[in-house]
């Protein structure tokens, strides 16, 4: 998100940006360089490094005296926010971007989420959070709720309109057949997603409708990885699974879909839901995090953790014909292109900038 408003064209509050990386460049360090913006890695390796680090910031601040500070999660949201106070020379506002807070103890970031709640009330002068979901977890930990503001992610659905002509290639590519119903679920192989809760359901799903295939994309999501595999193999459906590992051009994948799922038991604001939507494919949900509120269709709204209810909607799905489901994929690409474009997401942080500013 932070890339998508700095690529952004905009002349007014956003403008002559400076990014620090806590820790390494990376690769979105890398690509806003090699685009002329200016990047500051500090190097950061672990919480013995946080007085040095919060030294290094007041000093970059000091000297580039900018007008706002944007912090995006927990580290650079207290350091970056301590350092512009102890600057003293611009206006503050922290990024939340997660609803799923570890509980543990002996975890570092439950007592950062923690000091982080305590300095909410001194340090920012507002609080932006990524999703509805996120600002209701986050006001139960102590957060300063007077201060929170939800603004969703913005896209540059360009790269989707590129795309939005593939399926024909993409299908032959994959080996999906015409006749054939493409379910697809996108994200990094990992216990809140609840892939075992889509292959569950996905079992259930084949026993009406054996032409249903199932494309899987994400990393680690490989036949190389037991776990999944394993899965798969369990409820015998190794045929109907393509699994193709983590991809740079999700649209791609996204165009030999008939119908996306998400099977999530936890999200913030879950991007796969407004991409899938964007490239026109009707959804079945889970009610995680800010899903049901972006789908907005309760109809194909399940809970969390019910593979009985999933395989129950996607049923729903694959009985319409396919111009109803194409209908459904239309109304949702209209919903989020009017609703997330990046323009209309950039002017938000915009008002919230200059509000800051004006304090």
């Amino acid at each position: 998100m932070l890339k998508r408003l700095i690529e952004s064209e905009s002349a007014t509050v956003i403008s002559r940006p400076v990014v620090v990386s806590l820790t390494s460049l990376g690769v979105i360090g890398e690509s806003l360089r090699s685009e002329g913006v200016r990047v500051h890695a500090l190097g950061m390796s672990s919480a013995l490094n946080f007085p040095i680090t919060l030294w290094r910031l007041v000093r970059l601040i000091r000297q580039d005296q900018p007008r706002i500070v944007q912090t995006w999660m927990y580290h650079a949201d207290l350091l970056g926010g301590l350092a512009a106070r102890l600057a003293g020379c611009c206006a503050i506002v922290w990024g939340i971007r997660s609803t799923a807070i570890p509980q543990g103890i002996l975890s570092v970031t439950y007592w950062l989420v923690r000091l982080c709640a305590i300095f909410s009330h001194s340090v920012p002068h507002r609080i932006i959070c990524c999703a509805n979901s996120a600002k209701a977890a986050h006001i139960k930990l102590g957060y300063a709720e007077h201060k929170m503001i939800v603004i969703p992610n913005g896209y540059d659905f360009s790269a989707f309109d590129r795309q939005v002509h593939s399926r024909a290639r993409a299908r032959l590519e994959l080996r999906f057949g015409d006749n054939e119903i493409v379910i697809g679920a996108v994200g990094r192989f990992d216990p809140l997603k609840d892939f075992h809760n889509f292959v569950i359901a996905a079992s259930e799903l084949v026993a009406r409708y054996p032409n249903v295939k199932f494309l899987m994309v994400g990393r680690n999501i490989e036949w190389s990885n037991p776990t999944l595999r394993g899965w798969i193999e369990a409820v015998g459906l190794v045929k109907n699974f393509q699994l193709v590992g983590e991809q740079s051009d999700a649209p791609y994948f996204f165009s030999a879909m008939d119908v996306f799922c998400l099977s999530s038991v936890s999200e913030a604001f879950p991007n796969v839901v407004v991409e899938a939507m964007a490239m026109g494919l009707p959804c079945v949900v889970t009610r995680a995090g800010d899903a049901a509120d972006i789908l907005g269709d309760d109809a194909f709204v399940v809970p969390v953790k019910d593979s009985v209810s999933l395989s129950a909607a996607l049923l729903r799905m694959c009985d319409l014909n396919p111009v109803d489901r194409r209908i459904l994929g239309e109304r949702n690409a209209k919903k989020v292109r009017e609703e997330y474009g990046i323009e209309n997401i950039r002017q938000k942080y915009e008002e919230v900038y200059a509000e800051s500013v004006r304090k």
